[in-house]
């Protein structure tokens, strides 16, 4: 699809991947919106803050109604924790799943009449390679992740009558303030971006930006055996 003199929302755009898609779809020649819980976080000349708490039905619906113009709606809004799996609450692992899972699922319905108004548009949500690879530090990000593809998956469904794109962008660790305490090699939040970018105008569903996301993926047919190995 076309990026230029189209609008984009996107949520969690303060920091980050969010941040870097703001920038992206901006220099692609998108008017933006960033979303926000803090909008006072988001400093950027070049794109329209917008208060948003992907948890709250009354944010999001005014957020709709406020970007009325949006043809490219991005799912960036996310948490992680460490959460032991058989000792911690279950607290953060809720929290998780509000956020990362149940703030797609609410964000894509309220957006999807506005796309639909709008010649249908895309959706991209920002999954990972955790959507299809269990960590046993952050079992409950990894689950929402696994959710959230899965609803991904139900939504480009629901969503093709109507002409909406709906577009999964998987990827392993990113340089970002959610994975800073992970020594593992990370990619660039940019990498992420100008991924995305070339997957929307491209109108591809499905971006893996990294060789780790390429990896997991086509090893899924054999995945109890090389990523449970019993011990």
């Amino acid at each position: 699809m076309e990026i230029r003199g189209k609008s984009a929302f996107v949520t969690g755009a303060n920091r980050g991947i969010g941040r870097e898609f703001a920038r992206a779809l901006v220099a692609n020649g998108a008017k933006v919106y960033a979303a926000a819980r803090r909008p006072e976080t988001i400093t950027d000349p070049d794109v329209i803050p917008v208060r948003l708490d992907v948890t709250e039905p009354d944010s999001i619906a005014k957020a709709a109604e406020l970007a009325a113009d949006t043809s490219i709606l991005i799912n960036n809004a996310g948490v992680a924790f460490r959460t032991l799996a058989l000792t911690d609450s279950l607290d953060n692992a809720r929290r998780e799943m509000e956020v990362n899972y149940f703030g797609t699922w609410a964000t894509t319905q309220a957006f999807a009449p506005v796309l639909a108004a709008n010649g249908g548009g895309a959706v991209v949500n920002m999954l990972s390679a955790g959507s299809w690879f269990a960590l046993e530090q952050v079992p409950g990000y990894t689950a929402s992740k696994s959710a959230q593809w899965s609803l991904s998956n139900a939504l480009r469904m629901a969503l093709r009558p109507q002409g909406t794109l709906v577009v999964g962008v998987h990827c392993w660790f990113v340089d970002t303030d959610l994975a800073a305490q992970v020594e593992e090699s990370k990619i660039k939040p940019e990498e992420v971006a100008r991924a995305t970018m070339e997957g929307l105008r491209a109108d591809e569903e499905e971006v893996l930006v990294d060789e780790k996301s390429k990896q997991i993926k086509s090893a899924l047919p054999n995945d109890l055996k090389q990523f449970y190995p019993a011990k």
